[in-house]
């Protein structure tokens, strides 16, 4: 069968990856095209457009490049139309991916949504929309099936995919890893700043601001597959600050602390069993309109599906040189971060195990099936 899948920046790109090596499993005729990155390219079929040229960060950024954005969006109907695909698979990137929904459901398109959008944190009216839009619903967090089944919404939970990638990485060693990059035996703190530039530009000087303090350790960048290494350069001033590019999973195997951006990469430091701050500061218009939108009491993964507060989340103004370094003294420590390894094992039994991709995969090949007979 043929697969049209949607996915709109690099932890997309990556469970898209994941759900269509599963698919191939499954359906040994399955066919892609996709809308996604370097991961899913590696999978085969044909890519629409990489997500590096579609990355908007925030409210603001959007607005800047609403022309483009509906440009894509226009590009994305007239190539579904062409393609006919069996099953349309969208992956989170809600305001893209629901408005290609709409129209996709009106033209008789079979559509799935793989990783819900975050219609839990904000604008639950949206789910209305959901229930007319999106055939088969297949979420990651346990929680979010919860939240759905009071909109009298039936959905899947699957488990979270990122357990599945963890399982199956095959890591280099420490002492390869010196090697190749000309570290030295100090303890690795781990440093991933985001993805996109508008928030790797307000996260990194920040983070970096605590190197000083802490010269018994260095500081290991965690470089974005969608960046290139010239644009780290400006922070790579000191003997013990290093940029290693596309081996996130690599330096978090090895880190004994880490100060992360918030999003995907907070619960897969989690999942790494390495003690975290959360960091998170924005746009100063975007970040106030997101705060009277957003309704959570947390803005970390590990902190939402735990529903307390496990790692400590610095936020907007609380994000100073100040603080970080007060906080990171604390996860150094051997009972802080003894709790938090705890709570991570906790964590980690929520998630329902590995296999997410595979279940996803096989609900949406018997499910497209059952559509087309």
């Amino acid at each position: 069968m043929k697969y049209y899948l949607i996915a709109g920046e690099a932890s997309g790109d990556l469970h898209g990856a994941n759900l269509m090596h599963a698919l191939k499993k499954v359906d040994t005729d399955a066919e892609f095209r996709f809308w996604g990155g370097d991961a899913m390219q590696a999978e085969g079929g044909s890519l629409v457009k990489h997500y590096k040229e579609r990355s908007f960060m925030g409210f603001a950024e959007v607005v800047l490049n609403i022309s483009k954005i509906f440009k894509d969006i226009s590009l994305c109907k007239k190539d579904i139309e062409a393609y006919q695909p069996d099953a349309l698979i969208f992956i989170d990137n809600s305001g893209f991916n629901l408005r290609i929904a709409k129209w996709a459901k009106e033209k008789g398109f079979y559509t799935n949504y793989y990783i819900s959008p975050q219609v839990w944190a904000s604008r639950a009216k949206r789910v209305q929309a959901i229930k007319r839009d999106i055939d088969a619903m297949y979420v990651i967090l346990p929680f979010v099936e919860d939240f759905y089944k009071d909109f009298d919404y039936e959905v899947n939970f699957v488990g979270h995919p990122l357990l599945d990638a963890i399982h199956k990485y095959e890591h280099l060693d420490l002492k390869t890893l010196q090697e190749e990059y000309n570290l030295d035996d100090r303890p690795i703190i781990a440093l991933l700043p985001g993805s996109r530039k508008q928030e790797i530009s307000k996260m990194l000087s920040v983070m970096l601001s605590v190197t000083n303090t802490f010269k018994d350790y260095q500081f290991i960048i965690a470089g974005a597959p969608s960046q290139d290494k010239e644009f780290y350069e400006p922070y790579l001033k000191k003997s013990n600050i290093h940029l290693i590019m596309n081996r996130t999973y690599d330096i978090l195997t090895h880190a004994h602390a880490a100060l992360v951006t918030s999003g995907t990469a907070t619960l897969e430091t989690a999942l790494f069993n390495v003690p975290e701050i959360v960091c998170y500061k924005g746009n100063f218009i975007s970040y106030h309109i997101a705060k009277r939108i957003i309704k959570l009491n947390y803005i970390s993964l590990v902190n939402l599906i735990m529903n307390r507060e496990v790692v400590k989340e610095l936020i907007q103004n609380e994000l100073d040189t100040e603080n970080l370094t007060t906080e990171l003294h604390k996860i150094l420590e051997t009972e802080q971060r003894d709790k938090m390894l705890n709570d991570y094992e906790v964590l980690e039994r929520k998630l329902g195990g590995v296999g997410a991709s595979l279940k996803a995969a096989k609900l949406i090949v018997a499910n497209t099936k059952k559509k087309k007979q």
